[in-house]
């Protein structure tokens, strides 16, 4: 099996708060773990610096509904004309705001105006957005770009290799690995840079350890990568 094929099959840690590595995100991810029903938050920021994973952590309870704006269209729009006196979750996330078409577009406006009309009520709900920049520069009807930005608002910077290479280390850590960091390095010049695959990798090569009887080391981290039968350690 090769590398990329492996890192393509390794299962990746569901999302939640205590998982993500905020880095210089820190503050996100305190209003995430703090947004309250009657509460609106929009998160912005390059592909890959976690707005999804966010997203999925907090709508991860019975009580919450995540939604992808490329497809979510009928979700929306049953959110937003419900009757009054249906339940509503207490936690809306609606991601990839900025790929929506006219009609999507039209739903969240209308959801928005559900959430204002609910805040102060028994019924409010929380409303939490992404998407891939600030709401005055995004792709969207003028009053919807408008809403984005009525309540709380965080830019998300990517993770430095430093804050790849700390969070990395201290999840071996947490296993009782000890990972040079000339092996994290590696990781990160050779293999794609998405920190949950990364994170996934290490799983890996942890049960390839185990399994081979061999210490943790550069040259068997290459070996696994090259084992056809290392995804089934």
């Amino acid at each position: 099996m090769n590398r990329q094929l492996l890192l393509d099959v390794l299962p990746a840690p569901a999302p939640s708060l205590n998982n993500y590595i905020a880095g210089p995100n820190g503050e996100a991810l305190a209003a995430v773990r703090a947004l309250l029903p009657g509460r609106a938050l929009y998160i912005w920021g390059a592909a890959g610096c976690g707005r999804t994973h966010l997203l999925r952590a907090l709508t991860a309870r019975s009580d919450a509904v995540y939604i992808d704006a490329a497809n979510g269209e009928n979700m929306l729009r049953r959110l937003a004309e419900a009757d009054s006196k249906s339940p509503m979750p207490k936690f809306v996330a609606v991601d990839d705001v900025h790929r929506m078409n006219d009609s999507r577009q039209a739903a969240l406006f209308a959801l928005y105006n559900r959430w204002r009309e609910s805040a102060a009520t028994g019924r409010a709900f929380a409303l939490a957005l992404a998407g891939d920049r600030a709401p005055l520069s995004m792709p969207l009807r003028e009053d919807l770009r408008t809403r984005l930005g009525w309540d709380l608002v965080f830019r998300l910077d990517p993770l430095s290799d430093a804050d790849k290479l700390a969070a990395l280390s201290a999840q071996a850590a947490e296993r009782g690995m000890h990972l040079a960091p000339e092996i994290i390095n590696w990781m990160l010049t050779h293999h794609e840079r998405d920190i949950r695959k990364l994170a996934a990798l290490i799983d890996a090569l942890d049960r390839y350890s185990l399994a081979t009887g061999r210490p943790i080391t550069l040259p068997l981290l290459r070996a696994m990568l090259a084992d056809p039968d290392s995804q089934r350690t």
